[in-house]
């Protein structure tokens, strides 16, 4: 149960302020959209990417062993942090 909380703590915090919610709060603010039509798109699309991602975890988890996932994985944030940090001096 413990662990089933920390993966709930860590996604819910890490979706906390992301462009997904900023853009889903956007589509909730439209007159001309449902907000509960908002929520069962939005949710929709989080379990789909989440069922996406554990499909190709587990895959990763069984068959690449020997590579550092983690680290990986790490880099890539730090890639996209980089590239967003990149883009916002740029001007665009």
């Amino acid at each position: 149960m413990l662990k089933l909380l920390s993966v709930f703590a860590a996604v819910f915090i890490a979706e906390l302020g992301d462009k997904t919610q900023l853009a889903t709060l956007l589509f909730a603010s439209d007159r001309d959209l449902s907000p509960f039509m908002v929520f069962i798109a939005a949710s929709s699309a989080l379990v789909v990417s989440t069922a996406l991602a554990v499909l190709v975890g587990n895959f990763a988890g069984r068959y690449l062993e020997a590579l550092p996932l983690k680290l990986i994985a790490g880099v890539g944030f730090l890639a996209i942090g980089a590239w967003t940090i990149a883009e916002h001096f740029r001007g665009a």
